[in-house]
């Protein structure tokens, strides 16, 4: 009897094992953001730049989130939620992210430029989300989609400068946009097991002065609160992004 009992066990331990599903082989993907205009690294504080209208600008700071990323496999996507990245051109370490990934081939890759209304909506937060990024808006609830600070001649405002902080995320002037890039045809992200394949993003900041919505500095040296001209902005942001490289 007490050899049938150990039988009866081995059995129903071995029938728990295989009901249970095997975890599939991962890897890692590294995505670079190049920020950078006229095909050069942004630097900050000391590099004078000019706008396609002829404005001349030093650039101080500049940051934005990335969150919610999906990659895409044959048109099916494999989605990633609360995952938030901030990316601080101030800060080398932040300007890639790493993220692991089921083996397989994926054909494109998605993102949210910003923080999703369920976060914006939770109070300040820990790790990116935290106020000490001064990505956080006290005195209006909600996070500040992406940041860009300067001077230039051309700014009438005090000091010459420029702000454009944007945010805002829900009813008609969400400044919320998802991003969808297409990998090369001929160059795929391949996952394999135990193995790291990188992709490099190109942000090119000349195109937020103009894609889809005219901004000059002249007119226009500060935005700093939800609306028509933060969703403008943000749109124009939106089109910084295309993928120059990817490494398997």
């Amino acid at each position: 009897m007490k050899t049938a009992g150990c039988l009866i066990l081995l059995l129903c331990l071995l029938a728990n094992t295989q009901a249970q599903p095997k975890k599939p082989a991962t890897g890692i993907v590294k995505i670079f953001f190049n920020n950078r205009i006229n095909n050069h690294p942004v630097v900050l504080n000391d590099s004078t730049y000019t706008n396609p209208f002829g404005e001349s600008y030093i650039i101080k700071k500049l940051k934005y989130y990335i969150s919610n990323t999906v990659f895409y496999s044959g048109g099916k996507p494999l989605r990633q939620k609360n995952r938030y990245w901030l990316v601080n051109q101030a800060i080398d370490s932040s300007l890639s992210i790493r993220i692991n990934l089921p083996e397989n081939n994926y054909d494109s890759i998605g993102f949210l430029l910003g923080v999703d209304s369920a976060r914006n909506t939770s109070g300040a937060q820990t790790g990116a989300l935290d106020p000490l990024n001064d990505m956080f808006w006290t005195w209006h609830s909600g996070y500040i989609m992406e940041k860009m600070e300067g001077s230039s001649p051309q700014s009438k405002i005090v000091n010459n400068k420029f702000e454009y902080h944007i945010g805002g995320y829900e009813g008609e002037n969400s400044a919320l946009n998802f991003i969808n890039l297409r990998l090369p045809a001929d160059k795929k992200l391949s996952i394999q097991k135990g193995k790291m394949s990188t992709i490099i993003i190109t942000v090119d900041i000349n195109k937020f002065w103009d894609s889809g919505y005219r901004l000059t500095i002249s007119e226009t040296p500060v935005c700093s609160t939800p609306g028509i001209l933060a969703k403008q902005i943000a749109g124009n942001f939106s089109k910084l992004f295309s993928v120059e490289e990817v490494t398997n």
